[in-house]
């Protein structure tokens, strides 16, 4: 056979498999040096033309089904030696239905190809399913919007969710559509290599007015569907940069850019310098003396905001199969530019 992997024409047990045929040849063994089988197989399929993206993890799981076999037989151990010459067939099962059910709800798509989407999700959208919601998410909109053109993420037709914005906060997210770029995305955004910046309204004006706060993150000690910023060695670390856009009396635009990505990062942090978002109804207890600065005629509008005043505004990363640089903007949505001018900025 010659050097590179073969790939195959569908067949197999089951209708619609897809077979791929990969050779452990000089040639190969050369471009791809042998290694435990699972992670061996899924750099040598992405050698082969048109073939299902497989993450290491997903040949895992299919040499532990027995979809993977060599001329001695099934494949049972994921960390068993490559052979040298062996012919390996894997045999790829359709991607199973989702669990969640699709739903056909209003997306803001900015940016789509066969890898990836980025939407910019609404204020008041749970991004995943979880118990007590089971519909109306992002996923569900995902789902009937992406269709066949999800390959499925580890066997599954379902979006690969890489990160997440609280159901209040608004703004941009990516999400992949192969198993290729979900673990591509998933270790940039592991590796913080990922451009994320969030436009703010908090109560007061932040002294120095642009800052960085480095403060570790942790289940509250008290409450733990809270977070909180605890003693060092006891949470995560985490880094807020901050810098004012506009000052109006009482309150400020914030323009903060993550270094990590903590759970309610941006909320726990500004708390903490005692400057919460206006409309946190989790990390704004105990800070009612801050609308008495607010001006009489604005602080109805602030009283009456029914979110956290928090939108995902920059998103920048390099593509996760092309290396494409990509960054994409959300204007502030309607909701907070109506704050901005109830408080009279100008």
């Amino acid at each position: 056979m010659n050097d590179d992997p073969v790939l195959c024409e569908p067949g197999g047990a089951m209708p619609d498999t897809e077979t791929l045929l990969v050779e452990a040849s000089a040639g190969t063994l050369a471009a791809v040096p042998a290694d435990r089988i699972d992670r061996w197989l899924a750099a040598a399929v992405v050698r082969l033309e048109d073939a299902p993206s497989l993450s290491r993890s997903r040949l895992k799981s299919l040499i532990l089904q027995g979809n993977v076999s060599d001329d001695s037989g099934k494949i049972t151990d994921p960390s068993g030696a490559v052979k040298p010459g062996a012919v390996y067939r894997i045999a790829v099962p359709p991607p199973e239905a989702a669990e969640p059910e699709g739903q056909d709800l209003p997306l803001d798509v900015i940016f789509e190809d066969a890898d990836l989407i980025v939407v910019d999700k609404p204020a008041g959208m749970t991004v995943h399913p979880a118990p007590g919601s089971p519909r109306d998410t992002l996923v569900n909109a995902l789902i009937a919007h992406c269709g066949d053109s999800l390959s499925g993420i580890g066997g599954v037709r379902r979006p690969g969710i890489v990160h997440r914005i609280d159901k209040d906060t608004s703004g941009l997210l990516v999400v992949a559509k192969t198993d290729r770029a979900h673990a591509a995305l998933a270790a940039r955004f592991a590796a913080h290599d990922i451009d994320r910046a969030y436009l703010a309204m908090c109560f007061g004006n932040p002294v120095p007015p642009a800052g960085r706060i480095d403060a570790p993150i942790g289940r509250h000690p008290k409450d733990r569907k809270r977070m909180a910023v605890v003693a060092e060695g006891r949470g995560r670390y985490a880094v807020t940069h901050y810098r004012t856009l506009e000052r109006p009396e009482g309150a400020a635009l914030l323009e903060c850019r993550l270094e990590t990505g903590r759970t309610h990062q941006i909320r726990v942090h500004l708390s903490h310098i005692g400057h919460p978002l206006i409309g946190d109804p989790v990390y704004g207890r105990g800070h009612g003396a801050r609308l008495s600065r607010i001006p009489q005629a604005s602080r109805e509008a602030v009283r009456a905001f029914p979110r956290q005043a928090l939108h995902a505004a920059v998103l920048g990363f390099d593509h996760p199969v092309t290396g494409e640089p990509l960054s994409f903007e959300s204007p502030l949505p309607r909701d907070l530019t109506g704050l901005l001018r109830a408080l009279g900025a100008s």
